[in-house]
């Protein structure tokens, strides 16, 4: 059965298909300030734990563009997020891979 998983930081909410969780972290804009920006991890994943048909939903793929990555770099960063093995079925990984990759690779840089 395909679920959403919609976790913030301190609770989770059950929806229906795939995985959702929203990831925010803090970076410094090249304003000199830092900015919050929430990016929802939403990938589909198929009937089975095998890393076939995972992809990332468009939802994530436009949250991340709307935080002010590029579209390549959005879908590749989905890509990575949503087909990486230790986030089948565990949000809080998806949102430490993605927390990770925003500090490495924060957007607008």
């Amino acid at each position: 059965m395909k679920q959403h998983l919609l976790a913030a930081l301190g609770g989770a909410v059950m929806l229906a298909t795939g995985l959702a969780a929203p990831a925010s972290a803090n970076y410094h804009g090249h304003s000199g300030g830092v900015t919050t920006v929430q990016i929802t991890i939403s990938c589909f994943r198929g009937p089975t734990d095998e890393i076939i048909w995972d992809r990332p939903n468009a939802v994530f793929i436009d949250s991340l563009v709307a935080a002010g990555y590029t579209f390549p770099e959005a879908h590749a960063i989905g890509e990575r997020v949503c087909r990486d093995n230790a986030t089948v079925n565990n949000p809080n990984a998806a949102i430490a891979v993605m927390n990770r990759i925003m500090a490495e690779n924060p957007p607008g840089r």
